[in-house]
């Protein structure tokens, strides 16, 4: 594990659940806080600098906790070190910085990447998707998805720190927009509206996506207000909702039909993560490469348009 945020805090405890897997080390830039979150969670080993862990024979894959603006540096010096990698969403800050991961584990042959997009692997969104291809709402037209919440601004947050990644598209409408994709692929159109925080960074965004046979997606992100969490999908013959909330359901509504399951976390992504490695893939079916940069796309495009760039940042 790299990094001890709250994203690391809630990963590894679900790690740990997971039969076969071992989390064997973390690192922080601070020892002490590595160390303090090694004892935590009965971790062998803890180092003050990633680069000592990516020297470490033992470990075998690596997640990419750090904030956004970390993701790119971290992931090539993993993949050079020759650790599978499963990086943290959104996966980079550019597309460019993204192209450049994918090349790299291209290029190695060997390694696993994967964008840590647990949603796409919740197994109710697995039935969502299943429900869409079967027929079972016909065509779908629209779909509309929100994730937001107030955040207090502090520039020191890595919500709002440009450098960190910051902003509500690259954090939270990377979940609708990743949503929109797997239903309705790469749109045609795109036309996005919000405002800056102080900080240069998005503070909410509403993004319309358009299809070439018309259908639409309706999606919007915010940190200064509580948009809640849900999804609707409508087609020609139907419709599904994804309760709150939409990035880790636990109950859909097919039809009028309600399918519950368990939250189980992140446990069903680091049992994916566990079996692509055993079996060598490079990739994941569910989250290949090709749609992390589609998606980079789309957020790098919305972007632009309500006014946020990160190339000053990664230079």
């Amino acid at each position: 594990m790299i990094a001890t945020g709250g994203i690391a805090n809630a990963v590894t405890a679900d790690m740990l659940k997971v039969p076969d897997v071992e989390v064997l080390a973390v690192s922080s830039r601070d020892v002490t806080r590595a160390q303090a979150f090694a004892d935590k969670f009965g971790i062998k080993r803890a180092y003050g600098d990633y680069r000592e862990l990516l020297k470490d024979p033992d470990v075998e894959v690596v997640y990419i906790a750090t904030p956004h603006g970390q993701h790119h540096e971290v992931a090539l010096a993993a993949l050079d070190a020759g650790k599978h990698v499963l990086c943290e969403k959104a996966f980079a800050l550019t597309v460019a910085q993204a192209e450049e991961m994918i090349e790299r584990a291209r290029s190695k042959q060997t390694q696993f990447l994967m964008e840590a997009m647990w949603t796409r692997v919740n197994p109710l969104i697995r039935k969502v998707v299943a429900a869409v291809e079967a027929g079972e709402i016909g065509e779908v037209r629209t779909i509309t998805a929100d994730f937001g919440f107030r955040h207090e601004f502090n520039d020191d947050d890595r919500l709002w720190a440009k450098k960190a990644g910051g902003g509500s598209i690259l954090d939270l409408g990377v979940y609708p927009i990743s949503l929109a994709h797997r239903l309705l692929g790469v749109p045609t159109h795109i036309a996005a509206h919000g405002s800056l925080a102080p900080s240069e960074v998005d503070a909410d965004a509403s993004i319309l996506l358009g299809y070439e046979n018309g259908a639409q997606a309706l999606l919007s992100c915010s940190l200064v207000a509580d948009l809640g969490s849900a999804a609707e999908i409508v087609g020609t013959e139907g419709r599904i909702v994804i309760a709150d909330p939409m990035f880790n359901p636990t109950k859909v509504i097919i039809n009028g039909v309600e399918h519950e399951t368990e939250d189980l976390g992140y446990r069903h992504q680091i049992h994916e993560v566990e079996i692509a490695v055993g079996r060598r893939a490079v990739q994941h079916p569910d989250i290949p490469w090709s749609a992390t940069l589609e998606i980079m796309r789309i957020m790098e495009e919305a972007l632009r348009q309500v006014g946020v760039s990160y190339e000053d940042t990664v230079r």
